[in-house]
């Protein structure tokens, strides 16, 4: 039997708050504190948890009074890396949001300090904990070389979810911040090497910072042929039209997510119906003799269709079972790395108007 991991909570926005609920739902948990800045976000954690936890608006306090066995980092990418290198220097493990760090080096560091350490670090990469995400990948695999893939995340926001936005965007583009959870996709899919970034962006409202941009789209090319494409944009400004697209096209046919829910007008602020999949559409590209098709398109249907909440379950007890099994998680931190890579190219891109070799 084992001891429970002390678990330090750091940010109660919607990431921290949905990791925050798993903690307190796993046995194998038990939160010692929750640090965010602001007291009333903290304070409604606490009440939503039921509990009496600890309460801390610095997080270096928090670290040195609490003494935790473990880190759940859920704040903006500004504080990834010094909040990530300070809790594995105190001998923790962590759980970190993904973008890993706001750049590159800062991701290898973070990565070769939990390595030194023989600390576990775990990235959320919430859809490598989604059977219908798993699927969609495995069944891209049997599509031949190279792939196509076509990917999107667009989000039209108003309200607490624009300054939300705001905020994330006073640190990290959309492009880097949702981009590394696809293009992990995609690296999953092809499982070659990225050789070629291109990006672009643009500013699309003036409550943004000069340099600041609300829209971008990438273009990545593997070593083995294949091509992705990922495009991101939040506002009040963004189209509800065509915001969801998930689709893989290969020389044997084509398979795409088919999410009714997360297609519907007004569903693209919907942070839930952006991991929805409902149905797998698999298209056949082999013709008849007579020049039709040979086989019909398949419907796949998904039953095991987690929300967001039980997804952040999943990851938690995935983490778990790291700290207790000594998984070996070096595939898991350099995957994250690659994929920060690939979106940071295309930010350099973007601002170069060159196309970066990786």
């Amino acid at each position: 039997m084992h001891t429970p991991i002390r678990v330090l909570c750091v940010g109660a926005g919607h990431m921290g708050r949905s990791h925050a609920l798993a903690y307190q739902q796993i046995p194998g948990f038990e939160i010692c504190g929750i640090v965010t800045r602001s007291p009333e976000s903290r304070a409604a954690l606490n009440v939503e948890l039921g509990g009496n936890y600890p309460e801390f608006s610095d997080f270096h306090e928090a670290l040195c009074f609490s003494k935790p066995d473990a880190v759940a980092i859920s704040t903006y990418p500004d504080t990834h890396a010094e909040y990530a290198e300070a809790a594995l220097e105190a001998g923790c493990h962590v759980f970190i949001e993904k973008p890993l760090a706001e750049s590159v080096k800062a991701a290898e560091r973070i990565v070769a300090k939990a390595t030194a350490s023989g600390r576990k670090l775990v990235i959320g990469y919430i859809l490598r904990h989604h059977p219908s995400w798993i699927k969609f990948i495995e069944v891209a695999r049997t599509l031949g070389k190279p792939l196509v893939m076509r990917m999107n995340l667009n989000q039209q926001s108003s309200g607490a979810n624009w300054e939300t936005h705001k905020n994330l965007m006073s640190s990290i583009s959309p492009i880097v911040d949702c981009g590394v959870h696809y293009v992990d996709v995609m690296c999953q899919m092809t499982q070659a090497k990225p050789i070629r970034v291109s990006g672009i962006g643009a500013r699309l409202s003036s409550e943004l910072p000069a340099g600041k941009i609300n829209y971008g789209q990438l273009q990545v090319t593997f070593d083995d042929g294949s091509i992705g494409w990922y495009e991101a944009g939040w506002g009040p400004m963004m189209s509800e039209v065509a915001f969801f697209v998930k689709d893989v096209v290969g020389p044997e046919g084509c398979v795409s997510i088919v999410a009714d829910n997360a297609s519907q007008d007004g569903q693209s602020s919907n942070v839930n119906a952006h991991t929805q999949t409902q149905a797998l559409r698999l298209h056949h590209a082999k013709l008849a003799t007579d020049g039709t098709f040979s086989r019909a398109d398949e419907i796949l249907q998904l039953a095991d269709e987690p929300d967001h909440d039980e997804l952040c379950h999943r990851e938690q007890v995935f983490f778990l079972n790291a700290i207790h099994n000594d998984l070996d998680l070096s595939q898991h931190m350099a995957d994250a790395v690659t994929s920060m890579k690939i979106v940071a190219a295309a930010d350099e891109s973007f601002r170069t108007g060159q196309t970066i070799s990786l």
